[in-house]
């Protein structure tokens, strides 16, 4: 077991997705960062598909009450192992009664831990995807007991490190296809949506990123259609909403662009106030 003692700012445990149950409503969810868990359980061995912990801005503390090895990617938050610091990107063992911290962020706002094996939590319509409705939990508290699986040797082969993709967390420009309803668009509203830099609202979270910045909009709204994270919907008010992994399965706004699987994962490491472009491939 692994224990939670002290909550971070928004901590969940996740694996890549809810596949096979939008047409119930269901949200796929998933890591917001693929490429930064992927490559925790990558370093570890394990499959992509196991179960992490995403952590946003401010990370827990958590207690192992048994041994393995962990792995933290994504964003730098200071991590410390016994009050040692440990880096990003590079496999630990970890001994019963070990104590890991994060802290607050250096760069990105998503940070993920990986444990051999993957925390064993609660398995629902084909996922441990937390969220509300469907899980027990939608995130994590004080307290909380996340199963892992016994290992009763965790001697690590390597300790090689991956070097951190600087690219991958301060790149602004996110790239795009476009959407269903962007030739809807006039031309001047076109470049304005190519060119204008945008930032990121304060009431941005896991179902959508808010920009700030407006365009004019003269569009009506089409009739509710198939929405996917990544998908770009402008608003009647001229707000651009940029839907995330636990984005709602339909929607009424115009769909102006769609960001790649790169520019999601990208995204998803901005926080209130970072900057964002357009480049439409």
């Amino acid at each position: 077991m692994v224990e939670v003692l002290k909550a971070g700012l928004y901590d969940t445990i996740q694996d890549v997705g809810r596949f096979g149950c939008q047409e119930f409503g269901v949200p796929m969810s998933g890591v917001m960062d693929q490429y930064s868990a992927a490559l925790a359980n990558s370093i570890l061995g394990n499959p992509i598909n196991d179960a992490v912990m995403e952590s946003v801005v401010v990370g827990p503390y958590l207690k192992f009450n048994q041994q393995t090895a962990l792995c933290i990617s994504g964003a730098d938050m200071n991590a410390r192992l016994n009050d040692l610091e440990i880096k990003t990107n590079i496999a630990y063992p970890v001994k019963s009664g070990d104590i890991l911290k994060l802290g607050s962020c250096n760069y990105g706002c998503r940070s993920y831990v990986a444990v051999l094996g993957g925390f064993q939590t609660e398995f629902e319509m084909g996922s441990r995807s937390m969220y509300e409705g469907i899980t027990a939990s939608h995130k994590l508290n004080k307290g909380a007991m996340l199963p892992i699986l016994k290992r009763s040797n965790c001697v690590l082969d390597s300790y090689a490190s991956v070097k951190i993709d600087v690219h991958h967390f301060e790149t602004q420009e996110l790239e795009v296809y476009k959407g269903a309803e962007f030739e809807k668009l006039d031309e001047i509203q076109q470049q304005k949506v190519m060119s204008l830099k945008y930032s990121i609202s304060k009431d941005s979270n896991r179902m959508a990123y808010l920009l700030n910045e407006t365009i004019d909009n003269s569009l009506k709204g089409i009739i509710t259609s198939l929405v996917l994270p990544g998908t770009v919907q402008l608003t009647p008010s001229g707000q651009l909403i940029i839907l995330m992994r636990d984005c709602q399965t339909t929607g009424g706004y115009p769909r102006i662009l769609q960001l790649t699987k790169n520019s999601i994962n990208r995204l998803s490491q901005k926080f209130t106030s970072n900057n964002i472009s357009f480049k439409c491939i």
